[in-house]
Order: structure tokens, then C-alpha cells, then sequence
């Protein structure tokens, strides 16, 4: 059995998926751009400002099923720069302990939707 988590919070999904599907004690968390629902805005400025929108609207999802960062087991980061590394991994650490981070990638790509630079999906457990 499955459930269906959605938060307001977050950028509406704009194709048929959900924000995370919670799956026995896995949420599977879809990819999240930085979109700003409240402004109803693409952040575009620094990748630094893209990192930390992306932040926000993994943590409203995570929110949304009554979990935190701590409850992250997996993470995937897609850039399409690789040179933006440093710069997203500051951000994306600042919401992690580091003995007890996730696992991770980060892989370059040729292109994100709405032609934003990151993107970033996670797994968390209860």
C-alpha cells in the first residue's frame, strides 16, 4: 500500500507525479527545482539561491510526512554544471550532520526542466 504526500508549500508537480510517495517506511521524494510556490517564481539568481529553494521545497515535502533531513537515507543531486558542485554541496551540507548524512550522488546532466541548473531527490525512512 501507498500514500500519496503533497504539501502546499512546495512547487505543484506539472506533470502526472506526486511531491513523494510513502511506501511501507520509505518516502520516495520526486525531484525538486527552485521554484518558489509562494511567489509562484523560478529562482534564477546564484546557484547558491537555487540550492537553498530546492532546500526549502524537500523540507516542506519532508514536512508534509511528519519527517526532517534527519530522516533522509539517499540523496541524488543533478547539476548542469559541474563547476557548481562546491557551491550546491555547501548548501545541501548545511542541512545535514555529517555522521549521520545520506548517501549521495551527483551526476551532470545535459538539461534540467524549466531550464534550471539543479534539481535534487531524496528517500528518507521513519
Amino acid at each position: 500500500m501507498k500514500k500519496i504526500i503533497n504539501s502546499p508549500k512546495a512547487p505543484a508537480p506539472i506533470g502526472p507525479y506526486n511531491h513523494a510517495v510513502m511506501a511501507s517506511n520509505f518516502l520516495f521524494i520526486s525531484g525538486q527545482i527552485p521554484f518558489n510556490q509562494e511567489t509562484q517564481t523560478l529562482v534564477d539568481s546564484s546557484i547558491k539561491d537555487q540550492t537553498l529553494q530546492v532546500m526549502d521545497n524537500l523540507q516542506a515535502i519532508l514536512e508534509q510526512a511528519q519527517m526532517s533531513f534527519d530522516n533522509v537515507v539517499k540523496a541524488t543531486i543533478f547539476l548542469t554544471d559541474m563547476q557548481d558542485f562546491a557551491v550546491v554541496n555547501q548548501v545541501y551540507g548545511s542541512f545535514f550532520n555529517t555522521e549521520s548524512a545520506p548517501a549521495r550522488e551527483c551526476v551532470q546532466v545535459v538539461k534540467l526542466p524549466r531550464g534550471v541548473n539543479v534539481e535534487i531527490s531524496m528517500i528518507a525512512t521513519l
